[in-house]
């Protein structure tokens, strides 16, 4: 049994958000899906205010050792969620953490608001890897701008609020610091390395969003590292992620001080990892 800010799971696993489609799966393999459930908590794909189309194709590059994605965060919007995802997802057997993002703080305040009045949430995940229009600042890569986002919401729901870091900060562990003074329940970590590739006959950009984000097995000792700092400086529980595609490689992360972990590209090749991953830990399944 594991407990992530007051919220009872069965485990420790949990999935990288926009890493696994709970609604597709199932759509296409029935109630199967939630009678082997492959997570202990469920991680929504981020949404953000306005429905969003996401990136122009080609998304995704292979690495010799992961991915490089550029998805751009496709979704149907704050109003598109919760009349046809939020009742789907409400169904799944383990508790819901939605993924929210704001280009601003009004729009990540509205976010949290209307997403924490919902019952069926039980916790609330801050991507706040993106840019503050009114600043030009990446909220997470910047202290400041982190606890200014995490101010401003933090009085408008009492559903627990999750602050996703990204790497891509000069001192992620100043910035998870900032994020639990502000009033942050919990911080995951790391988001993906920004990237690109380069198409092999035109040496032109590969992917229609010309960057992406690196993750999977290349990205762990850099994942493993930033969790191990994060977890020195701060007390509230850690989600750690990068690379995790076993469960020796989630037994390292438990024992650089994570209270969960999160397992993101391994989705892509083998779907029920989680359930595998809970297994060589030791770990029950989620039902």
């Amino acid at each position: 049994m594991t407990e992530l800010c007051g919220i009872p799971l069965a485990g420790p696993v949990l999935n990288g958000s926009g890493t696994f489609d709970a609604i597709a799966a199932r759509h296409a393999f029935g109630d199967a899906v939630l009678e082997r459930f492959p997570f202990h908590a469920f991680v929504s794909k981020t949404i953000t205010l306005a429905a969003r189309e996401g990136n122009p194709p080609p998304r995704l590059w292979e690495t010799p050792a992961g991915l490089i994605n550029s998805i751009g965060l496709p979704n149907k919007g704050l109003e598109g969620f919760l009349g046809l995802d939020l009742p789907e997802l409400a169904e799944l057997p383990v508790p819901l953490i939605v993924s929210v993002m704001g280009f601003s703080l009004d729009e990540l305040a509205t976010l949290v608001r209307r997403t924490g009045e919902r019952d069926e949430v039980a916790l609330i995940e801050l991507n706040v890897s993106c840019p503050n229009v009114e600043t030009g600042l990446v909220m997470g890569a910047d202290p400041a701008e982190t606890a200014r986002a995490v101010e401003r919401v933090r009085p408008l729901t009492d559903r627990p609020l999750i602050v996703k870091l990204t790497p891509n900060a000069n001192d992620p562990a100043a910035v998870a610091r900032a994020a639990e003074q502000a009033g942050a329940d919990a911080v995951s970590l790391i988001n993906t390395l920004k990237g690109m590739a380069l198409a092999p006959r035109t040496a032109r950009p590969w992917l229609g969003g010309t960057t992406g984000g690196v993750s999977g097995p290349a990205v762990r000792a850099i994942a493993l590292e930033q969790v191990r700092s994060v977890t020195t400086v701060v007390a509230i529980p850690v989600i750690g992620m990068g690379g995790i595609a076993t469960g020796g490689h989630a037994a390292d992360f438990l024992s650089a001080g994570a209270t969960c972990v999160a397992v993101g590209t391994e989705n892509f090749r083998d779907p029920a990892a989680g359930l595998r991953i809970a297994a060589e830990l030791g770990e029950p399944a989620a039902v």
